[in-house]
């Protein structure tokens, strides 16, 4: 699968996982001590949603595209920092700029918190670098993600967020993310971590559920959201975030958020969600 950004920015999967990253930053933020976030496989952090890449796919309008239209009150409540994020760069950058995770966390980090954006590819690093390094309490590194996962943890504020959002480009990265998440909880045992992946076919993603169920020492979920029928692998049809040391009040408020956004998304009818915890029980 390939998975260069631009093409897909905006789309379901974005809006669901930057959703769930945004509600887990505010739970952390919630007690005044420092933390750091750290992406792994950061892209280029904004996103012109007029640009070739993204016309071309035009992939967008069933993502971010369909959430003009308000949610129930208790969707929106979930929602709202979210929304927020985006307006917020779009008031900085354009009304047709979409934030990837680098924009999102720059939005949301305080005085006291840092980031580390993570990006392999020279072009997208470039671009990366100069819209992000020389912002006081960010830095971005040209480093192979999977490298620069284990490189910078534990990190000095022992509070934080990983997300792991590789491209898919090589067999076998499913495997291995379930493999780098439990030999970083290894390292880091009270990180939050948020492991990105596509879903074609449900059987491989069910596979590594399974192994980090078994193995990891620490509580997980596995949010999925669902906008295509599952039993054709021959597409992308749903998206999910394995989150090991989850915030307590993450499933309550995936169990809100992802059939509003299953129903809204779905295409040809078809929508779902997946909420499961796994591991030792919290």
């Amino acid at each position: 699968m390939n998975y260069r950004h631009a093409f897909h920015a905006g789309n379901f999967a974005d809006v669901m996982k930057h959703v769930l990253v945004v509600r887990i930053l505010a739970y952390l933020q919630r007690k005044e001590t420092p933390l750091r976030v750290i992406d792994t496989h950061a892209g280029i952090g904004l996103y012109d949603l007029t640009a070739d890449e993204a016309e071309r796919t035009g992939e967008w309008v069933e993502g971010i595209g369909r959430l003009d239209e308000p949610f129930a009150p208790e969707v929106e409540t979930i929602l709202a920092p979210y929304r927020k994020v985006v307006a917020d760069v779009r008031t900085r950058h354009g009304d047709t700029i979409y934030p990837g995770s680098p924009g999102i966390v720059r939005e949301l980090l305080r005085r006291q918190d840092r980031g580390v954006f993570v990006e392999l590819h020279p072009a997208d690093y470039a671009v990366l670098n100069e819209a992000f390094n020389a912002v006081s309490n960010l830095k971005v590194m040209h480093l192979d993600g999977w490298t620069a996962l284990h490189a910078l943890i534990p990190p000095k504020e022992k509070r934080g967020l990983v997300l792991i959002d590789p491209p898919y480009e090589k067999t076998g990265e499913l495997e291995r993310l379930g493999t780098e998440l439990l030999a970083a909880l290894k390292k880091w045992p009270t990180g939050v971590y948020a492991g990105w992946y596509p879903i074609k076919d449900v059987a491989p993603v069910d596979a590594v559920a399974q192994r980090l169920h078994e193995q990891s020492p620490r509580p997980g979920l596995r949010l999925e959201l669902y906008v295509d029928d599952p039993r054709d692998p021959s597409r992308l049809n749903g998206s999910g975030l394995f989150v090991l040391n989850p915030p307590w009040s993450l499933k309550d408020e995936a169990e809100t958020l992802l059939p509003a956004l299953a129903e809204r998304l779905s295409r040809s009818g078809y929508g779902a969600y997946r909420c499961e915890a796994f591991g030792p029980p919290a």
